[in-house]
């Protein structure tokens, strides 16, 4: 049995838990915190970052690297990734597209549009100088036929689906301005088409349900 771990909240837990479930993998789930300095977590996962799993063989971090092994460690439950190793590779492509040069750019303004810190007018200027441009570079690749590759869903849903709105969201409150819709991705639609998938219903209800729960603590402890 593989045990996911990490928080609803995340992106990436998110990513792999859709991946499981669109698999009809089984899994449990245990809570943990990100950059946690347990030995248990770091035995697991040196960084202390989530997610990361457990399996019979032992632990797995990384959010892309726990896909392909799902993917590759159980090959008769419904494929997120073409047989045919090109368009695989383009499945991967979107990927880190969609991670390193979107997710991971405008994550640096996460602490103020989402958590009540501050980014610095330097690092505002920056993301908003390279960003722009790294989504017209992911327009020419994104198909939306009506799924990031193509007709078929593949894990680079799991990883579009649980990201582009965070960069959407997050440009809006900065900039006063929706940085991918600005650079003609349409991705309302698609995130809705994905969000209407039974197993993606699933993981935002449980994204909810743990925002409210933090929500909470924060009111509690203020």
């Amino acid at each position: 049995m593989i045990t996911l771990c990490g928080f609803p909240l995340s992106n990436y837990y998110n990513k792999v838990k859709l991946a499981l479930l669109e698999k009809g993998i089984p899994f449990t789930e245990e809570r943990i915190e990100t950059h946690s300095h347990d030995e248990a977590v770091l035995s697991c996962s040196p960084l202390g970052k989530v997610p990361f799993i457990k399996t019979p063989h032992g632990a797995l971090c990384e959010s892309q690297v726990i896909v392909d092994y799902l993917e590759a460690a159980y090959p008769d439950t419904p494929r997120l990734i073409p047989a045919d190793a090109y368009q695989a590779a383009k499945v991967r492509e979107l990927i880190t597209y969609v991670e390193l040069h979107l997710e991971l750019v405008a994550r640096e303004l996460y602490a103020e549009a989402y958590f009540g810190g501050q980014v610095s007018d330097g690092t505002k200027k920056r993301v908003a100088r390279v960003l722009p441009e790294n989504i017209r570079a992911f327009k020419r690749l994104a198909k939306f036929g009506p799924y990031l590759a193509g007709d078929t869903f593949t894990m680079a849903d799991c990883a579009g689906w649980v990201s582009l709105p965070l960069v959407a969201m997050a440009t809006k409150t900065i900039y006063g301005e929706d940085l991918l819709a600005a650079g003609g991705v349409d991705w309302k639609p698609y995130a809705k088409l994905i969000g209407e998938r039974p197993h993606a219903v699933t993981v935002a209800a449980d994204r909810k349900t743990d925002l409210d729960r933090s929500m909470a603590a924060t009111r509690a402890k203020g």
